[in-house]
């Protein structure tokens, strides 16, 4: 593999900014020096003046080829990989699904089978528990023994994946005692069910009801009751995209306990709404995700979790379908319409918006969006910083650049973009993966077979 060097950029990491010439040899960074303060040569070089260089994203919570319903997630390993890329993300942990009445093993083994040889940029798998026993409770220490270390538990969707709460606690308690790590769906399922009955037998059909169904405070008591079950195991949790500032206000209490609870949210939760939801002519469609999307006077209390590290990570829980062939299974029953937004290729610009803004520091954009997530899910100092043995995972980032986000120049597989017309300030000009150029400006460099599985350590916050 050739030496490549970066020179000039302002290198942007969780801990610290600093002017800075990064040296990659092997796929590694080797050596980061003041500029002019060494003798180093390369047979590539990357002028980064004027630019930040950062470490590439990592995004803890994608779904490619899920199926849901009667349809499956449109972007697959390739594609979405790829669109990854494109968005200056270098690592993705994806969701490997034990269908009930199977292994662990068995569902394992079928995601492997589906990304290994088809990815262009590293990746891990988090493990879907939906039939919690007490043979899939012996499958958990193999799993982790094999760098899937991290398992998550539904209190929705009752009859696919959801488990009560005496199968809640055994996993919570195998987790403690293994050091796994529980993520969890806080929603609660069977009364969520009711509210649709009801809704759809008053004839409210449209998209919109889908947000107002799955109501806030049913959000903020499934995560309780899912710190409390965590608190009585003695286990560490992870609750995946926070909607709801009732639910954000569960976490924060636990935290002010000195609990290890843990919370992310995602982009849709930052930039969307329930206005969108309501978008006419079936439109609202495109944004049925769970948890839903919720009013707009939400968002400031999900910033403000994200500054006082109340949410630790922003997720994009990219599970895109299209609207044509695919939403439109729920025309007339908001009910069927499949749960999902893509945006993997969108995180890391509406991160930087968000620090255009003032929302957000660079330093805490990387927290959230690199650092954060990597120490997390055991892959830290591997991936999310740039130093001295990290794989060269880096990202040259123009944050001047403006551009518009469209499904006519996004490269995920889906026909619409849930950030349609939408300007952003900052762009991705070049992006290494283990030093390997995936992306240059505007060219696409990248293959499938290079990304890698990655085999993870357990959470490196307890």
């Amino acid at each position: 593999m050739t030496r490549t060097l970066i020179t000039g950029g302002l290198v942007v990491t969780a801990a610290e900014e600093v002017l800075a010439d990064v040296l990659i040899e092997n796929g590694t960074v080797v050596a980061l020096a003041l500029p002019g303060r060494h003798q180093w040569s390369a047979e590539r070089v990357f002028d980064a003046d004027g630019k930040y260089v950062i470490p590439g994203g990592v995004d803890a919570h994608t779904h490619m080829e899920l199926p849901f319903g009667a349809t499956v997630a449109s972007d697959t390993f390739e594609t979405g990989t790829r669109a990854a890329a494109w968005g200056g993300t270098t690592t993705i942990v994806d969701f490997a699904v034990q269908p009930k009445g199977t292994s662990l093993r068995a569902g394992l083994d079928a995601w492997h089978a589906k990304a290994d040889g088809r990815c262009a940029i590293d990746y891990g798998l988090h493990m879907i528990m939906s039939d919690v026993n007490e043979s899939t409770l012996r499958e958990m220490p193999g799993l982790i023994g094999e760098g899937v270390t991290s398992f998550k538990l539904f209190m929705a969707y009752p009859g696919v994946f959801y488990s009560d709460d005496g199968q809640i606690l055994r996993a919570m308690q195998q987790a403690a005692d293994t050091g796994a790590l529980i993520m969890m769906h806080a929603e609660n399922g069977p009364a969520i069910d009711v509210l649709v009955e009801q809704a759809l037998a008053r004839g409210e059909r449209d998209p919109r009801y889908h947000g107002e169904v799955r109501k806030a405070l049913l959000e903020a008591e499934a995560t309780h009751r899912a710190i409390q079950l965590a608190r009585v195991a003695g286990s560490p949790l992870y609750v995946v995209h926070v909607s709801a500032r009732e639910a954000l206000a569960e976490l924060a209490a636990a935290r002010d306990l000195g609990l290890p609870v843990f919370g992310e949210t995602c982009p849709q939760y930052l930039f969307l709404s329930t206005d969108n939801l309501a978008e006419p002519d079936f439109e609202g469609a495109k944004y049925v995700c769970s948890t839903p999307l919720r009013p707009k006077d939400h968002q400031e209390a999900l910033w403000r979790g994200l500054r006082t590290d109340d949410l630790q990570v922003v997720s994009t829980d990219h599970c895109p379908f299209c609207f044509k062939g695919q939403k439109e299974l729920g025309r007339g029953d908001f009910s069927k319409i499949p749960n999902g937004l893509p945006g993997v290729e969108n995180r890391m610009d509406l991160l930087h918006q968000a620090v255009v803004d003032g929302h957000l520091t660079r330093r805490r954009w990387i927290e959230i969006a690199c650092a954060a997530p990597a120490r997390m899910f055991g892959l830290y100092p591997r991936k999310g910083t740039i130093a001295p043995g990290a794989d060269a995972d880096v990202v040259i980032y123009d944050p001047h650049a403006t551009h518009t986000l469209s499904a006519a120049t996004h490269h995920m597989n889906v026909d619409y973009s849930a950030y349609e017309g939408r300007t952003v300030t900052g762009r991705v000009e070049t992006v290494l993966s283990r030093g390997e150029v995936v992306l240059d400006r505007g060219h696409y460099l990248g293959r499938p077979g290079h990304g890698a599985f990655l085999p993870r350590s357990t959470c490196q916050y307890l």
